[in-house]
C-alpha cells in the first residue's frame, strides 16, 4: 500500500521524540513511574522506558505529530535493544518496550486513518544503532577488540523486531546508522524474524554522516554505504541526524542519483548551539528543504533532533504541491566497497586482487600470523595497497592455525586501518565457518572466495543465500560432485549449471557472480596439464558470451606452481597468461601487483619461450624454458626500494607515522630521536606532540576521520611505552618520583561515548600525568568520590549527547556543595566555551575550563598545576564573566505463569511405588586429610584447559592440530604441579557430609533428626516459564510432600582442597613466579571439584547406597550418567547464595572442617564446593530462569526476610524491575 502512495506523493515523517520529551522536564521519579520505584539503578534519560511508565506522554507526542500532518510516526524505541538496555539493567524489558511502544502508535494511526481514508497513517518501528559499534574498537591499544559480537547484535535486534512487529508496526526503520555492519546485523535479524513468522514488512534504512569528510563514523563514504546496503530489499534509503538540512543536501542528492529505491531525509533543526539546543525555526528549515523538493530528490521527509510538531506542520504544507522523486533504474554493473566504492564496468581495467595476505601465498605473512604479530602483518596488506591492489584477499587456511579466530582478528585489525580498509575484502577460505566469520567482520560489500557444487546442490544453494543475506559477491569454483573441472568442456558444464541455479532458483544477481574456472599448474611434465592455460582462456571467452554479467577471476600464481624458486620465470609466466586472459575477458585475479613483469618489457627470447608454454604451442616448451632459465641472473629489482618517507629527518618520520598510523618503525625512530635530546620526556613534548597536533588539525578540518585518529593514538601509546623505561630511569637518577599530576577522566551518566576522552587520556599519559579513566555512564557521586580517594589534581568530564551538558552542570554543583577545589575540564562534541561559561562555571568556584581538543589538554593541565595557577584562574573567571555578559546581551518477552499455576504444574513423581534407600547414618560425617592422590583420579581436565583459555575436550585437545602442542605443554606443567602437591603434601583435602529425613512443603524442604524433630529448612524456588509440555520444576519436587506416607532423605556436603594454598601462593609470588601461583590455584580448583565428584560416588555406592551396583568410567561420571544429582548453591537451580548459611550451620562446616563464608557468602578457601544430594532416579539438573514478583514475595515470606533483601540477592533472577 505505502509503495503505491509513494508513487504519487511525498510522505511526511514525524519529528524528534527526545526533543519533545525534554519539554516535560521529567524527574527520576517520573521515569520510574509506579512500577519501577524500588530498582537500584537510575533510569532518568531512558526515554524508551516512558512507553511503559508514562504512556500518556508518548501518546500525546504522537498525537501532536499526527495533528501536524505526519503520514508516518516512529515508535519510541530508538534505544530499546538488548545492548543499549544493558546500561539501565533492563535487558529483560526489550520485548515489552517495543511491543508497548508500537501498540501506542498503532492505536493512534488506526484512529487517524479512519478519520481520513485518503490519508492513511503508518507506524515505523524505530531500530536505533545501539550504543556499540561492530566495526570499531573502543580500546586504542587493541583495535581487534569489539564490545559486542556480530551475533550479539543480531540477537539484540531480533528481540526488538519481534516486539515491534507484534505491537503492530507497519514499517521497520533501521535509523541513524553510523556503522554499516550494525545495519547489516539489524537486517539479518529482521529477515530471521520474517522467516520465523512467515511475514514481510517494508524496511527503511537511514544513515548518518558524522564528520566534515562526509563519511559515517566507521569511515564509509556515501557511495560505499549505498553499495553495502544494495542487497537489501528496501522501501527507501536516506540520511538523518548529525546535520541540518543545508549540509545534508549534497549527500542526499548523491543518494538520489545512485539509488534504485525511494529516498528519505530527516535532518536536525540545524546544528546545536553552545547550550546543546537546536534553534532553527520551522520556516528557516522549510526554506532549506524546499531545495531538496524542487530538485525532485526526495520521497519521504521529516525531522530529527530539535524538530517539533511546528516543523512537521511546515513540511506538510510545503510537500503538498511537490512532485515526488521518480525511481530511475541504475546501470547493472558489479559494485564492491570497503570504506570507498569500487565499480567494475565493461570498460574497467583488470582488477588486481592482492595475494600476499594469504598464509599460503606468503611465508612472511604466515609467520607473522602464527606468531600473532598482527600489527606487523598489516604492513603486508599495506604494501599490497601501495603496490596497486584494488581488492585485498585474506586467507588463513593453515592446519596449525585457528583460521576462524585469525580471520576475525585480522579483519577487525584492518577495519582500524583506513588506508587498507578503503579497499573491498576478499574473504578466502575452504571452510564455511571461516567465511561466515569473515562476513561478520566486514561492513563493506566483500567477495567470498569461494563456494562450489562439490557438496551438492542444497549445500550450494544454502551457502549462496547466506552470502546474499550478508550482501557479498561470490566466487564460484568450477568444481562439482564429480570433482574439479580440468577441461574446457567440464569447465563450461559446471559454470553453466551453477549460473542457472544461482540466477533462476535463488535470485542471486548475475553481476555478483564471479567464476573461477580453475587456474591449474602447467609445465609439470604431465602432458594432460599442457593445455590448462588455454582451456582457462577459452572458458573465459565462453562465459563472457553465454553467462551475461558474470565476472571471471583466478588465482594466477597457481599457473606457475611447477616453477617454484624461480621468481623471474614465474613473473614472466604470469604476465604472459594475464595478457591473453584479460583480452579474452578475465576481470580480476589474485596476484601480487608489486611483482608483475610488464608484458612488453619481457626479453624477446624469454617471451617467446613463455608463450610457447602458456599457449601450448610446442611439446617441448617446458624443457626449453627451463634450459633458458639457467642463463638468467637474479633480478636487480629484487631488493625492495625503501619508502621515500623513510629518508626524511627522524622527527618528520615520527610525524608521518603518527598521521598514517604506522607502527612498523616507531621503536627505531623514537630511539633515534631520543639520542638527540637530553631527556626522554623531551621526545614526547617535542616531535611526538607536534605529530599529534598535526593529527588534531587534520581531523578538525575534515581531512582525517575518526578511525584514523584512533589509529594515531595507538602509535602514540607505543611510542610512549618505548620511552617509559628511560623516563623512569631518569626519574630515579634525579630522585624525582612524582608524576606531572593525577587526573580523573569520566564520561558522565547517561552517555556511553568515550573515544575523545580516551584520546585525551592517551595524550595526557604521554606527558607524565597519572590517568584514572572511570569509563562511561559514570554517576556524579562516583566521579567525585574517586577524585577524593585518589587525591586527584584535576577532573575531566566528557560527553557527546546533549543531555550530558546538564549532567556536567550537576557535577559542578555537587563539587561546590562539598566545598571542593578541584579544577574541572569540560570536553566533548556538544560542549562549548559559551555553555561552559554560562551554565557550568557559574555553579563552581574552582577553575572550570572548556577543552576544545586533545592538543590543548596538556597545556591547560600544566597551567592549572603550575605556580601561576591562581593568576590563570582569575583571568579565566574574568574571561568567562565577559562571555556571560556578552551572551546575556544577545539574549523489548518470555511468558511467565503466576506462582499458583507453576505449583499446579509441578513435577509429579510416583511416590507410592518409590522405594527409598536409607543412608548408613543420619547426621554428619567429617572427612579429614583425604588422599589427594586418589582425588586426582576424578579430575575433569577439560576444565583445567578452559581455565587457561584453551578450549577443547580432554584428551582430544592434546592431539588438536592447532592447540595440541600448547595443550601438551600446559598439561605437562599441570601434571608436574599435581605431583608436587601430592609428593610434598602442599594441599590438604577436608570435607563434611550428612543425611536427614526430608519432606517438602510449599517449595521448602524440611529436615528432621532421628526423633522427627525439625532441624533445618531449605527454601527453594520454582521455574515460572510458561510450559506447554514440561513441568515447572523446583528442587522441592524431588522429595515427597508432608502428606505423602513416603520417607525420603536429603544429603548435604561441603568439601575443600584449598587448605595450605596461601603459603605456596605467597612463596611463588615472592619469587616472581606468577605462572606457578596461577597453576596451583587452578589445580586446587580442579581437585575440589574432583573431591566433590569422588564423594558423590561414595554417597551413591556406600554412604547412602542407592546405586550400589553402579559401575561408571571417569568419562561417564563427568557426563553425569549416574542416578541422582548434587546441585550446588548459587548455581541455576539454587540461585540464592544465602541458603549456604543454613547448609553450613547444618553441617557445622566452619567448626568441623574450617571452610568459612564471607559476608557475600563466598566460600574460603576458594577451592571449595558445597551443595545437596538428591537420590530420586528422575532427579535432573535444571534452571530456575526468572521469577515473578508473586514468587519473590512468597519466597521472602518463607525465609522471614524483607522483599527488598530478597530482591537484592535474587536481582539477576527477577523478571521485573
Amino acid at each position: 500500500m505505502i509503495k503505491e502512495i509513494l508513487k504519487n506523493r511525498i510522505l511526511v515523517l514525524d519529528g524528534a521524540m527526545g526533543t519533545m520529551i525534554q519539554k516535560y522536564t521529567l524527574s527520576e521519579e517520573d521515569y520510574r513511574g509506579s512500577r519501577f520505584t524500588n530498582i537500584q539503578n537510575d533510569v532518568q534519560g531512558n526515554n524508551d522506558l516512558l512507553s511503559i511508565t508514562q504512556p500518556d506522554i508518548i501518546k500525546q507526542i504522537h498525537t501532536e505529530y499526527l495533528d501536524a500532518g505526519s503520514d508516518i510516526i516512529e515508535t519510541n524505541t530508538f534505544n530499546a535493544n538488548g545492548i543499549s538496555m544493558q546500561d539501565y539493567q533492563m535487558v529483560d524489558l526489550v520485548y515489552e518496550l517495543n511491543f508497548e511502544s508500537a501498540k501506542i502508535a498503532k492505536k493512534l494511526c488506526v484512529e487517524y486513518s479512519k478519520q481520513s481514508l485518503e490519508k492513511p497513517r503508518f507506524v515505523a518501528g524505530a531500530i536505533g544503532p545501539t550504543n556499540r559499534t561492530a566495526s570499531m574498537s573502543p580500546d586504542v591499544n587493541n583495535p581487534a577488540f569489539r564490545e559486542a559480537s556480530f551475533d550479539e547484535f543480531v540477537a539484540a535486534y531480533e528481540e526488538q523486531v519481534k516486539g515491534l512487529i507484534d505491537g503492530g508496526s507497519d514499517i521497520l526503520l533501521i535509523e541513524t546508522i553510523f556503522d554499516t555492519l550494525n545495519a547489516k546485523a539489524a537486517y539479518i535479524a529482521i529477515q530471521n524474524i520474517f522467516s520465523e513468522k512467515g511475514i514481510s514488512l517494508p524496511i527503511m534504512v537511514s544513515g548518518t554522516i558524522v564528520d566534515a569528510s562526509g563519511r559515517t563514523l566507521s569511515g564509509q563514504t556515501i557511495e560505499a554505504f549505498l553499495i553495502s546496503m544494495s542487497h537489501m530489499d528496501l522501501l527507501c534509503i536516506g540520511l538523518n541526524c548529525s546535520t541540518g538540512a543545508k549540509d545534508m543536501f549534497p549527500h542526499i542528492r548523491e543518494l538520489a542519483e545512485k539509488s534504485s529505491t525511494y529516498v528519505s531525509a530527516y535532518p536536525n533543526a540545524g546544528f546545536p548551539n553552545q547550550f546543546g539546543e537546536y534553534d532553527e525555526s520551522p520556516e528557516a528549515m522549510g526554506k532549506q528543504l524546499q531545495e531538496f523538493l524542487d530538485l525532485g530528490v526526495i520521497n519521504i521527509v521529516g525531522g530529527c533532533c530539535g524538530t517539533t510538531p511546528d516543523h512537521i506542520k511546515e513540511f506538510n504544507k510545503i510537500v503538498k504541491n511537490i512532485t515526488p522523486r521518480k525511481i530511475t533504474e541504475q546501470a547493472t554493473i558489479s559494485r564492491l566497497s570497503g570504506l570507498e566504492p569500487l565499480y567494475i564496468r565493461p570498460d574497467s581495467n583488470f582488477i588486481n586482487i592482492g595475494e600476499r595476505t594469504n598464509v599460503a601465498g606468503s611465508k612472511k605473512f604466515l609467520r607473522l600470523i602464527m606468531e600473532e604479530q598482527y600489527e606487523e602483518a598489516l604492513s603486508v596488506a599495506r604494501d599490497q595497497v601501495e603496490g596497486g591492489a584494488q581488492v585485498i584477499d585474506v586467507c588463513m587456511d593453515e592446519a596449525m592455525l585457528d583460521a576462524k579466530a585469525a580471520m576475525s582478528n585480522f579483519l577487525n585489525m584492518i577495519a582500524a586501518e583506513p588506508d587498507i580498509a578503503k579497499l573491498p575484502i576478499m574473504i578466502d577460505s575452504s571452510k564455511w565457518e571461516v567465511i561466515e566469520a569473515g562476513l561478520k567482520c566486514t561492513q563493506g560489500k566483500s567477495i567470498v572466495n569461494s563456494i562450489s557444487l562439490k557438496e551438492g546442490v542444497e549445500s550450494f544453494k544454502s551457502q549462496a543465500r547466506i552470502i546474499r543475506n550478508y550482501g557479498a559477491s561470490v566466487i564460484i569454483m568450477a568444481f562439482d560432485e564429480k570433482g574439479q573441472a580440468d577441461s574446457f568442456e567440464r569447465r563450461i558444464e559446471v559454470c553453466q549449471r551453477a549460473y542457472n541455479i544461482l540466477t533462476k532458483e535463488i535470485g542471486f544477481p548475475a553481476e555478483d557472480i564471479i567464476f573461477d574456472p580453475n587456474v591449474l599448474a602447467i609445465g609439470t611434465g604431465i602432458s594432460e596439464h599442457n593445455n590448462y592455460a588455454v582451456d582457462f582462456i577459452n572458458t573465459t571467452t565462453w562465459i563472457k558470451k553465454n553467462l551475461p554479467l558474470a565476472k571471471i577471476s583466478g588465482g594466477i600464481s597457481n599457473l606457475s606452481f611447477a616453477f617454484r624458486g624461480n621468481d623471474r620465470l614465474r613473473e614472466a609466466i604470469h604476465s604472459v597468461f594475464l595478457f591473453h586472459a584479460i583480452k579474452a575477458g578475465l576481470d580480476m585475479g589474485i596476484v601480487n601487483p608489486s611483482q608483475l613483469e610488464v608484458y612488453d618489457s619481457i626479453p624477446k627470447e624469454l617471451l617467446d619461450l613463455t608463450e610457447d608454454l602458456v599457449l601450448n604451442r610446442k611439446v617441448d616448451a617446458t624443457e626449453k624454458l627451463l634450459e633458458f632459465a639457467e642463463t638468467l641472473t637474479s633480478d636487480p629489482k629484487s631488493e625492495k626500494k625503501l619508502d621515500e618517507w623513510r629518508l626524511l629527518p627522524v622527527n618528520k618520520r615520527l610525524s608521518h607515522s603518527l598521521v598514517k598510523g604506522i607502527t612498523d618503525f616507531i621503536d627505531a625512530d623514537v630511539e633515534e630521536s631520543r639520542q638527540t635530546f637530553e631527556f626522554a620526556l623531551e621526545v614526547i613534548e617535542g616531535p611526538l606532540m607536534d605529530g599529534m597536533n598535526v593529527v588534531g588539525e587534520l581531523f578538525g578540518s575534515g581531512k582525517m576521520f575518526l578511525p584514523q585518529v584512533v589509529k594515531s593514538a595507538r602509535v602514540m601509546k607505543k611510542a610512549v611505552a618505548f620511552l617509559t623505561p628511560f623516563i623512569e630511569e631518569e626519574k630515579r637518577l634525579s630522585g624525582d618520583k612524582s608524576s606531572a599530576g593525577k587526573i580523573v577522566l569520566a564520561t558522565v551518566k547517561g552517555d556511553v561515548h568515550d573515544i575523545g576522552k580516551n584520546i585525551v587520556g592517551v595524550v595526557l599519559a604521554c606527558n607524565n600525568y597519572d590517568i584514572i579513566d572511570m569509563g562511561v555512564m559514570v554517576k556524579k557521586e562516583d566521579i567525585i568520590q574517586k577524585a577524593i580517594d585518589e587525591k586527584a589534581d584535576i577532573i575531566g568530564l566528557s560527553g557527546l549527547i546533549t543531555p550530558s551538558l546538564e549532567e556536567m552542570t550537576k557535577v559542578a554543583s555537587e563539587l561546590e556543595r562539598l566545598k571542593l577545589n578541584i579544577p574541572l575540564l569540560i570536553g566533548g562534541a556538544t560542549t562549548s566555551e559559551v555553555h561552559t561559561a554560562v551554565k557550568i562555571d557559574t555553579n563552581y568556584s574552582a577553575p572550570v575550563i572548556h577543552v576544545k581538543d586533545a592538543s590543548q589538554s596538556v597545556q591547560i593541565a600544566s597551567q592549572l598545576l603550575s605556580k601561576k595557577s591562581n593568576s590563570i584562574t582569575n583571568d579565566l573567571k574574568i574571561k568567562y564573566s565577559k562571555i556571560r555578559d556578552f551572551h546575556e546581551s544577545r539574549k523489548t518477552k518470555k511468558t511467565y505463569v503466576d506462582l499458583d499455576q507453576a505449583r499446579a504444574n509441578k513435577l509429579k513423581l510416583d511416590w507410592k511405588n518409590y522405594k527409598p534407600t536409607q543412608p548408613q547414618f543420619i547426621g554428619t560425617k567429617v572427612i579429614k586429610n583425604y588422599s589427594i592422590k586418589e582425588i586426582a583420579n576424578y579430575i575433569d581436565w577439560t576444565f583445567f584447559f578452559l581455565a587457561w583459555k584453551i578450549e577443547g575436550q580432554y584428551p582430544q585437545i592434546l592431539d588438536d592440530p592447532i592447540k595440541g602442542e600448547e595443550a601438551k605443554k600446559i598439561f605437562t606443567d599441570g601434571q608436574k604441579m599435581l605431583n608436587e602437591i601430592i609428593d610434598h603434601n602442599k594441599l590438604q583435602a577436608h570435607g563434611v557430609l550428612g543425611f536427614w529425613p526430608a519432606h517438602a512443603k510449599n517449595d521448602n524442604i524440611i529436615l528432621q533428626d532421628e526423633n522427627k524433630q525439625e532441624i533445618a529448612k531449605f527454601h527453594f524456588l520454582r521455574n515460572q516459564l510458561k510450559k506447554e509440555n514440561d513441568a515447572n520444576v523446583s528442587l522441592a519436587d524431588y522429595v515427597p510432600d508432608e502428606n505423602q506416607n513416603t520417607e525420603e532423605y536429603l544429603g548435604a556436603f561441603a568439601v575443600s582442597c584449598g587448605f595450605g594454598i596461601e603459603k605456596w601462593i605467597k612463596k611463588y609470588e615472592s619469587d616472581h613466579d606468577d605462572y606457578s601461583a596461577i597453576m596451583i590455584k587452578i589445580i586446587a580448583d580442579r581437585l575440589a571439584e574432583a573431591f566433590a565428584e569422588l564423594l558423590h560416588e561414595k554417597v551413591r555406592k556406600e554412604f547412602w547406597g542407592f546405586a550400589k551396583k553402579e559401575s561408571l568410567t571417569t568419562a561417564e561420571l563427568i557426563k553425569e550418567k549416574y542416578q541422582g544429582i548434587r546441585p550446588a548453591i548459587g548455581y541455576p537451580s539454587v540461585p540464592d547464595h544465602t541458603e549456604k548459611q543454613i547448609l553450613f550451620d547444618l553441617l557445622h562446616a566452619t567448626d568441623e572442617v574450617g571452610i568459612h563464608l564471607t559476608e557475600s557468602y563466598a566460600m574460603y578457601p576458594g577451592a571449595s564446593v558445597s551443595g545437596f544430594y538428591f537420590a530420586h532416579p528422575d532427579a535432573q539438573y535444571f534452571v530456575i530462569d526468572k521469577i515473578s514478583k508473586d514468587q519473590l514475595e512468597d519466597y521472602a515470606s518463607r525465609k522471614g526476610i524483607s522483599v527488598e533483601e530478597a530482591e537484592r540477592w535474587l536481582a539477576t533472577n527477577l523478571n521485573y524491575q
